[in-house]
C-alpha cells in the first residue's frame, strides 16, 4: 500500500480515537447531569435539525470531493469549482432553513422545543462556510486532525465547566454548535493558501444537476435511515425516556462507527484518482485494504461490546446507582445494535469507495429506500406492537434486521469489486481471533470487576477498571494471535516496522 495512504490512515485514526475519547467523557457526564429526558429532548431536537441539515448540504460534500480531486493540481479550475459549489450550498442552505421554519410554526410539538430548534439549526447555517470537503479532496488530513482534537477538547471543558444542572441542556447544546462556529473560523484563515474567490470565468451549473440529484436523494434517504429510530421512538415516548436509552446503548456503537467510517475520509479520494486513471489494480488494492482495516476494528469491538455490555452503558450513562436517569434498557439496546459496527462499516466502504467512483451511485440510492421504508415499518411494528414496554429494543432490532439486509444486497451488486475484499482467508484469521476475544471478556469481565470492587469499594472504579483491564488483555491476545496467524494488516505494519529499524 501506498506509503501517503498508510500515513494519513494512521493520522485520521489518531484523531477519531482522541475525539472518541472526548466524546466518551462528556457523553457520560452529559447523561448524569441532564438526564434521559434532557438528553432525550437534545436527540430528538438534533434528529429534526439534521434532516435539514441534509437538505441543505444536498450531497454536495461528496460530489464536490469527487469533482475537486480531478483538477487538485490546477488552482484556477479548483478554485473555480469551489466557488460553484459554495454558490450551491448557499441557495440550499437558506431554502432549507426556509421550509425548516415553516414546520417549527405549524407542528405544536416542534414549537414546544423551538428555542433548542433554533440553537441546533446554527449547525448547518454556519456549515455552508465550513469548506471541508476541500481538504478532504485535498488530503489535508494532518491539519483536520489538529483542528478538530484542539477545537473539541475547548468544547468539552466549556461542558464541564458551565453544564452543572437538568436546565443547562440549551447550554450543553451551544457547545456542541460550537464545534462546528469554531471549525467554520479556523477552516476559512487557512482556505485562501489553496484556492482564490477571484471569479474564474462563466460558471457552470447545467452539469452537476443530475449526480447531485441522485446523490442528494441517498443523502436524504439515508438521513430517514439512520435518524427514523430516535424520531420514531420520540414519538412512541412521550418523555422521551427511551430516546435517552436508546441514545446510550447507540453511543457504544457510534464510537466504532465513527472509527471505521472516517477511513473514507482518506480513501474516498483515493478511490476517486485511480479509477480516474482506470488503474483498477491499485483500485481493487485500496478496497481490500480499506475492508480488512474495517473488519480488524469491527469484529473484536463486536465481540467485546457484547461480553461488556453492562460496564459499558453504565459507564457511558453515569447511571450505577440510578443517578442521572435510569436508561435501563440501554444494555440489552448495545447488544442488538453491536452488529451495526461491520454492517454498517463495510456498507460505507461500498457506497464511498466503489459506487461514487464507478459513478453508480443509484443501486445505493434504490437499496435505502427499500431499506427506509422497511426499517420505518419494523421499527412501528416492533416498538408499538411487539415491545410495547420497551420500545427502544424494538426499534433497535428493525434497525440491525434492515442494515444487514442492506449488506446482503450491496454485496450482491458489487460482488465483482468486493468478493475477494471481503472473503478470504485472511478474514477467517480475524474472525478466529475475535471469538476468543468474546470469550476472554464474557468470562474475565465478572472476575475482574468483583476484584477491582473489593479492592476499591467504588462502583465506577470497578467498572472502569474491569473495562481497561480485560480490553488491554483481550488485545494483546488479539493482535498476538494474529501476528501468529501471519494476517495481512498486522505483518505489513511489522515488516514496516522492521524497515524503519
Amino acid at each position: 500500500m501506498h506509503e501517503t495512504t498508510r500515513t494519513n490512515v494512521v493520522i485520521n485514526l489518531t484523531r477519531t480515537i482522541v475525539l472518541t475519547i472526548l466524546s466518551f467523557i462528556t457523553f457520560p457526564y452529559a447523561c448524569r447531569i441532564l438526564g434521559d429526558q434532557a438528553i432525550g429532548l437534545y436527540t430528538w431536537a438534533n434528529t429534526f435539525v439534521y434532516y435539514f441539515l441534509i437538505l441543505a448540504r444536498i450531497s454536495i460534500p461528496n460530489f464536490a470531493i469527487r469533482e475537486c480531486v480531478k483538477v487538485r493540481d490546477d488552482k484556477k479550475a479548483l478554485s473555480k469549482k469551489v466557488q460553484e459549489f459554495f454558490i450551491l450550498q448557499s441557495i440550499t442552505t437558506i431554502l432549507s432553513f426556509a421550509l425548516m421554519l415553516v414546520f417549527v410554526f405549524s407542528v405544536p410539538e416542534l414549537f414546544t422545543h423551538k428555542e433548542i430548534i433554533f440553537l441546533l439549526s446554527i449547525n448547518f447555517l454556519a456549515g455552508v462556510f465550513s469548506f471541508e470537503w476541500i481538504y478532504i479532496a485535498l488530503e489535508k488530513h494532518f491539519y483536520m486532525a489538529v483542528r478538530s482534537i484542539i477545537i473539541l477538547t475547548i468544547t468539552s471543558l466549556g461542558i464541564f465547566i458551565f453544564v452543572r444542572y437538568p436546565e443547562d441542556v440549551y447550554l450543553y447544546a451551544f457547545f456542541t454548535v460550537g464545534v462546528t462556529v469554531l471549525t467554520v473560523l479556523s477552516n476559512l484563515i487557512y482556505l485562501p493558501k489553496f484556492v482564490s474567490f477571484k471569479k474564474q470565468g462563466k460558471y457552470e451549473f447545467k452539469s452537476y444537476i443530475k449526480p447531485l440529484l441522485v446523490l442528494f436523494f441517498i443523502s436524504v434517504v439515508l438521513a430517514l435511515y439512520d435518524q427514523s429510530d430516535a424520531f420514531i421512538l420520540g414519538l412512541i415516548n412521550a418523555d422521551k425516556a427511551e430516546v435517552g436509552s436508546y441514545t446510550v446503548g447507540l453511543k457504544g456503537v457510534d464510537v466504532i462507527i465513527a472509527i471505521t467510517t472516517s477511513l473514507s475520509v482518506v480513501f474516498m479520494p483515493r478511490a476517486n484518482y485511480y479509477y480516474q486513471l482506470e488503474d483498477k489494480t491499485f483500485f481493487n488494492k485500496l478496497t481490500k485494504y480499506s475492508v480488512n482495516i474495517t473488519l480488524f476494528i469491527a469484529l473484536p469491538a463486536i465481540a467485546s461490546v457484547i461480553a461488556l455490555s453492562e460496564p459499558i452503558t453504565r459507564l457511558i450513562s453515569g447511571n450505577f446507582d440510578r443517578q442521572g436517569g435510569n436508561f435501563d434498557q440501554s444494555w440489552t439496546v448495545l447488544v442488538v445494535l453491536a452488529s451495526l459496527m461491520l454492517t454498517y462499516s463495510i456498507g460505507d466502504i461500498i457506497y464511498t469507495q466503489v459506487l461514487i467512483p464507478m459513478k453508480k451511485e443509484k443501486i445505493y440510492l434504490y437499496t435505502l429506500i427499500i431499506g427506509a421504508i422497511l426499517n420505518i415499518g419494523l421499527s412501528i411494528v416492533l416498538g408499538l406492537f411487539v415491545f410495547t414496554k420497551h420500545p427502544a429494543i424494538g426499534v433497535a432490532l428493525a434497525t440491525s434486521v434492515t442494515d444487514l439486509l442492506i449488506l446482503a444486497f450491496l454485496l450482491f451488486k458489487t460482488w465483482k469489486e468486493t468478493k475477494k475484499a471481503l472473503f478470504n482467508f485472511n478474514t477467517l484469521k480475524i474472525v478466529s481471533l475475535a471469538v476468543i476475544v468474546f470469550l476472554i471478556c464474557y468470562f474475565l469481565g465478572p472476575l475482574f470487576y468483583d476484584h477491582f470492587l473489593n479492592k476499591y469499594l467504588n462502583i465506577t472504579t470497578a467498572y472502569l477498571a474491569e473495562l481497561v483491564s480485560v480490553v488491554i488483555l483481550a488485545g494483546i491476545i488479539y493482535v498476538g494471535g494474529l501476528l501468529l496467524l501471519k494476517e495481512e494488516l498486522v505483518l505489513s505494519f511489522t515488516k514496516k516496522k522492521e524497515k524503519a529499524n
